[in-house]
């Protein structure tokens, strides 16, 4: 097996997981895909696409999103 593939096997992983945690946090919250309709920088179709692991994203808007469910950055962050 190449270094790539273990290397994508191992992102694709650590998408899913983070995936789980997003949606975990945003059902807690109360807060659905949809209230993200109004928030600048952000859809309910990139939310979506983050929450299935279909899609990486950025730190600024990953600080956005935790504004959003009105956690902080680190707590988001902690999945593991």
């Amino acid at each position: 097996m190449s270094i790539w593939l273990i290397i994508n096997d191992m992102d694709n992983e650590y998408l899913k997981k983070f995936a789980q945690h997003l949606k975990k946090i945003r059902k807690e919250k109360n807060i659905k895909q949809d209230d993200f309709l109004d928030v600048e920088g952000i859809s309910r179709s990139t939310i979506a696409m983050v929450e299935t692991a279909k899609t990486d994203i950025t730190l600024s808007k990953l600080k956005i999103i935790a504004d959003v469910l009105g956690v902080n950055l680190k707590e988001l962050l902690d999945f593991d």
